[in-house]
């Protein structure tokens, strides 16, 4: 009698792994609106949403250098219907300790999204047009300058540092709650730098409200072509590349993570999607799902090793 019951249930539980999704799905984002994270995470929420057959509800839980969001997903049921989206802020902040390295393994990797590099811009009322305008300004006026950044040991953050090091100026990093906050006081003149992903920066480029500067990847941009490099500007070492991907609570059954994985990759090949990465200065990010969990470990070890060298504290 215990092998039949024991046989049915497998028999209802692979029938509702074959019927998922039966509701909505959500997709959280430790970050607050505006930001990159947040970006990426719609750009592909409503194309993965038609696939699913059912909506995909988007959950900003920003605060916490993303920790916030992260033990949110990590409390979730591991049934499919709970997502996380990670970027580089996640290694990031297993290296400044906010969240333990073991957390590693309350998640299990579902698929990666895409790539993209920084891009430095400043608001109109910065009178430079280059990437050594800006530093012979900084320079002229140690601690005048400031920068915006989506909060401590974001992308932003640690973009900005490096490119504060290797320039060799002396500028205050204002910290916000978010990547969109920090974005908006750029526009507004109240900030007079930021090196934030290019995804985020570059619709604000092209309707006029901020001045592309410099492009902190290893090439140019197809979206600005015009815009250097910073190693073509003549400042070497500082480039800084995010990337984005979903990962689910560890204990997913594995019929639900092949299948949200098959359509996550879906919609990042899709010709939207890929006209969309195209026009914000990123690309697809091609690996499968073990080779996106190596590469979180990976960066937590690289992230770990630039914090403690430049040493960077833990706010």
């Amino acid at each position: 009698m215990r092998l039949l019951w024991a046989l049915v249930l497998a028999l209802a539980t692979g029938i509702a792994h074959a019927q998922y999704p039966v509701k909505p799905v959500r997709l959280i984002i430790p970050f607050p609106p505006g930001g990159s994270n947040d970006l990426v995470g719609r750009a592909i929420g409503a194309q993965l949403g038609e696939r699913l057959g059912q909506s995909l509800l988007i959950d900003n839980r920003g605060g916490g250098g993303g920790t916030i969001g992260i033990n949110a997903a990590a409390k979730s049921p591991a049934d499919g219907y709970t997502l996380l989206l990670v970027s580089v802020g996640y290694p990031v902040s297993i290296a400044l300790q906010w969240m333990p390295e073991e957390s590693m393994q309350w998640f299990v990797p579902v698929a990666p999204i895409g790539t993209g590099p920084s891009l430095l811009v400043v608001p109109h009322s910065v009178p430079v047009n280059s990437v050594q305008d800006l530093i012979a300004l900084a320079r002229s006026k140690p601690g005048a300058l400031n920068a915006g950044s989506a909060g401590p040991g974001s992308f932003q953050h640690l973009a900005t540092e490096l490119f504060r090091l290797q320039a060799g100026i002396d500028i205050v990093i204002v910290q916000y709650k978010g990547g969109g906050p920090a974005l908006t006081d750029t526009i507004a003149g109240q900030v007079h730098m930021n090196i934030g992903s290019a995804v985020q920066n570059i619709p604000h480029v092209r309707s006029g409200k901020l001045r592309a500067l410099g492009v902190g990847g290893k090439n140019r941009i197809a979206a600005l072509p015009d815009v250097p490099t910073f190693a073509e500007a003549g400042l070497n070492g500082a480039e800084a590349t995010n990337w984005w991907g979903v990962i689910a609570p560890a204990g997913t059954p594995t019929p639900v993570l092949e299948r949200l994985g098959k359509e996550i990759a879906a919609v990042v090949e899709s010709p939207e999607t890929q006209r969309r990465f195209q026009l914000e200065g990123a690309e697809a990010l091609r690996m499968t799902p073990r080779e996106f969990g190596a590469l979180l470990v990976a960066e937590t070890a690289k992230w770990t090793r630039v914090v403690k060298e430049a040493g960077i504290k833990a706010e």
